[in-house]
């Protein structure tokens, strides 16, 4: 199982208290990551990443052993000790302001 942290915002509307856990087939990437998150928490669909092309929306990051994954391509593999549970994926919201 992969452990996922969603910002709060979007643990609210999925109704997720703490880390979401997460099933993938094979070895996790980004991509298998994120449509498992979808087809587990529909109502995030198009949340975390455009519809039409796939890409993560801005002001969204993706962090893994404290390594910024979020100009990583989708289909990298996640670090083992993502994929193994003992880390967790952290999906953050960025904060823009002047």
């Amino acid at each position: 199982m992969i452990r996922v942290v969603l910002p709060f915002h979007l643990r609210t509307l999925a109704h997720i208290e703490g880390e979401a856990m997460i099933k993938v087939d094979g070895q996790p990437t980004l991509r298998s990551v994120l449509d498992a998150i979808e087809r587990q928490y529909p109502v995030l669909s198009g949340t975390i990443r455009d519809y039409a092309t796939q890409q993560r929306r801005p002001f969204l990051r993706f962090y893994a052993c404290r390594k910024d994954l979020s100009n990583e391509p989708l289909d990298a593999p996640l670090p083992e000790a993502v994929a193994s549970g003992e880390e967790p994926l952290l999906i953050i919201g960025a904060i823009a302001g002047g």
